[in-house]
C-alpha cells in the first residue's frame, strides 16, 4: 500500500543518501566532461533529431529526473533495499562515466541563440555538450521506470499510477532531444543501456518488503 508513512519510514537515510550519491556521480560526470581523455566523437543527427523540434519549455521535464529516480527508494521500507538499489543503479552510471573516459563524445552544433531562453542557457552553462552518447540521463530514466513499474505492482498499486510512470519516463526520454541535450544516437544507446542493466540486475524476491 502507498502512503504517507510508507514514504517518510528511513526518511533521512533515503534523503540523505540519495544526495550523497548523486554528488559522488555528478563529481565523476564533471571531471570527465571537463577533462576528456583523446579526441572527441562529434555524434551524427538522424532523421528524428530533425523531426522533433527545439522546445524550451520541455526543460522542466527534463530536471524532474532527479525526483523521478529518487521515487523507488521512497516506495522502500527497507535499509538493505535501499542499499542494493543504490549499488544496482551504480552499474549503468559506472558503465557510462566507463565509456565517457574511454570514448568522448559531443553534440553536434546546435545554432540556437541560447540567450532568447534563458533557463535552457543556463543547461548549457553547466552541463556542456560533451559525455553525449549513452545518454544517462536516459538510462537512468529507464532504469527508474523498470524499478517503479515492479514496486507500484506488488502495492497493487491502480493501473492508471502504472500507466504514467512510463508516461513521465518517456517524457524525460523525449524532453532530452527536445532541450538539444541529446541526440537519438545517444537516446537508443541510453535506453538500452538502462533496460539492460534494470533488467540484468533485477531481484528476484519482492522490493516492496515490510517495514525493517
Amino acid at each position: 500500500m502507498i502512503g504517507a508513512r510508507r514514504v517518510l519510514r528511513h526518511f533521512w537515510f533515503k534523503a540523505l543518501g540519495t544526495t550523497a550519491y548523486t554528488w559522488v556521480f555528478f563529481i565523476a560526470y564533471f571531471r570527465l566532461l571537463r577533462h576528456p581523455s583523446g579526441a572527441v566523437t562529434v555524434m551524427p543527427l538522424t532523421p528524428i533529431d530533425r523531426w522533433i523540434a527545439f522546445e524550451p519549455w520541455a526543460l522542466p521535464i527534463y530536471l524532474s529526473l532527479w525526483l523521478y529516480v529518487s521515487l523507488p527508494v521512497a516506495l522502500m521500507q527497507r535499509r538493505r533495499d535501499i542499499v542494493a538499489f543504490g549499488l544496482r543503479i551504480a552499474v549503468p552510471c559506472l558503465l557510462g562515466l566507463a565509456v565517457f573516459a574511454l570514448w568522448p563524445s559531443a553534440l553536434p552544433p546546435t545554432h540556437q541563440d541560447w540567450a532568447l531562453h534563458p533557463a535552457v542557457a543556463w543547461l548549457k552553462r553547466t552541463d556542456s555538450a560533451g559525455n553525449a552518447c549513452p545518454s544517462l540521463h536516459v538510462a537512468c530514466a529507464v532504469f527508474a521506470g523498470y524499478w517503479l513499474h515492479r514496486l507500484l505492482g506488488e502495492l497493487a498499486a491502480p493501473a492508471l499510477l502504472r500507466w504514467l510512470n512510463w508516461l513521465w519516463c518517456a517524457a524525460i526520454v523525449y524532453s532530452t532531444i527536445a532541450v538539444r541535450q541529446h541526440v537519438a544516437v545517444d537516446v537508443a544507446a541510453g535506453a538500452l543501456l538502462g533496460g539492460a542493466s534494470a533488467w540484468l540486475t533485477r531481484p528476484r524476491g519482492r522490493i516492496a518488503g515490510d517495514a525493517a
